[in-house]
């Protein structure tokens, strides 16, 4: 159930000490990769650190991390199981994301980290995670439109509710490659709220900061962190070249992550797995895929593996990423822990709207519930060509969550 507001959890976290500094992060695309960024300089500048992002991938705990490590499950087990006690006792009838982000905040205070830097949820303003007290730093990210059921219309409309997040007298990070009504929307938001906007330049980063490969989303994104840092830690401040050996070392699961699925379909094959679920992310994917896959395939066309949660706007998602000639399966994906009322979209209509962009009918598959047999076709049906994988960070869960049990 998502049910926004500040209410329920403010009195969940009335026992927690908040005795970390935070950095609190929103963005419809890029606020996951600026917390990990975040986070590697906080601890690579000898400060300790916890994460708190949102959805998890595989187990429910891998969501929060101390300094770049996801917690331990007796650790998190321990801190929920005092976090529903505390919701029980006091008949608050918190969400499941509110105890999630209560659980959050009570490992961060336990481990006695100097820092957490926390992924807003679900917009910004009325997120469970805007209970936050001591904020260092705000960012907000790329934004676009998604989740228009609970936060606008329009990307200005989306704005506002992400700048929900500002703080008076807490300097602002604004990724500055927004459009322009969104960054006066937040400029005139931050006027009245007293906060001070800060865009990063990533014009002095290169095309690839220390030879890492970088796309220019990811390079953007890294300006942002960068900035954040410098402003959250004065006194730690140092050049971004500095952070590029813990930058470099970074793994960041669901996001243009490459991976061998050799142990789901009994021999070697890479895919592209990545989390886009809208049409914002869906272009910087297809994108990626056009420069680095299509161009060296060959012409073998992209075999895809799709899955979308209820709601989302598969034809604009899948107008980014299908080209005629191409190949789709479609999947559910699982139940998603914690999550109950995640729902996927029915593979039919998946297929429906791949046909409208130009994927004839023997070139797809309806897999129902079967994440390996989708990958399973997509690997026969690429022949050699690339596998990609996309449309949901569910997806990313389900298919995680299979290779980790193969």
């Amino acid at each position: 159930m998502i049910d926004l507001g500040l209410a329920r959890v403010g009195r969940l976290v009335q026992q927690t000490p908040q005795t970390w500094k935070a950095i609190h992060v929103a963005g419809t695309n890029g606020k996951g990769s600026i917390c990990a960024y975040l986070s590697a300089m906080i601890v690579a500048s000898g400060r300790s650190c916890a994460r708190f992002t949102s959805p998890h991938l595989v187990d429910r705990w891998d969501c929060i991390a101390i300094n770049g490590q996801p917690v331990p499950e007796t650790v998190f087990r321990d801190a929920e199981a005092a976090v529903k006690q505390r919701d029980a006792d006091g008949r608050i009838g918190a969400t499941e994301f509110e105890l999630l982000t209560a659980t959050a905040f009570e490992i961060f205070h336990r481990q006695r980290v100097e820092y957490g830097v926390v992924e807003v949820g679900l917009g910004g303003r009325l997120d469970a995670t805007n209970v936050l007290k001591e904020k260092a730093v705000t960012v907000i990210a790329k934004i676009g439109l998604d989740h228009q059921s609970f936060l606008g219309n329009t990307v200005e409309e989306i704005a506002l509710e992400k700048a929900g997040i500002m703080r008076p007298g807490v300097p602002c990070v604004v990724d500055p490659s927004n459009q322009p009504s969104v960054l006066e929307a937040l400029e005139k938001h931050a006027r009245n709220v007293g906060a001070e906007l800060h865009r990063p330049s990533a014009a002095g980063l290169g095309d690839a900061p220390g030879g890492l490969p970088l796309e220019p989303h990811q390079i953007q994104n890294l300006a942002c962190a960068h900035l954040a840092f410098r402003l959250a830690c004065p006194e730690r401040d140092q050049p971004l070249a500095r952070f590029l050996p813990a930058i470099s070392q970074l793994e960041w699961p669901g996001r243009l992550q490459k991976l061998d699925i050799q142990p789901i379909v009994h021999r070697p094959q890479e895919v592209l797995l990545d989390g886009a679920h809208n049409p914002q992310s869906a272009e910087v994917l297809g994108q990626y895929v056009d420069k680095h896959l299509r161009s060296r395939s060959q012409g073998k066309p992209v075999a895809w593996v799709l899955a979308a949660t209820r709601g989302k706007d598969m034809d604009g998602i899948l107008g980014l990423l299908l080209k005629p000639g191409d190949k789709a399966a479609a999947v559910r994906f699982g139940p998603v822990d914690g999550m109950p009322w995640v729902k996927p979209t029915d593979p039919a209509e998946l297929l429906q709207a791949a046909a409208r962009h130009g994927i004839a009918d023997a070139a797809t598959h309806d897999a129902g519930d079967d994440v390996r047999g989708a990958l399973a076709w997509a690997s026969d049906a690429a022949n050699g060509g690339p596998v990609v994988i996309a449309g949901s960070l569910y997806l990313v869960s389900s298919v995680l969550r299979q290779l980790r049990e193969s």
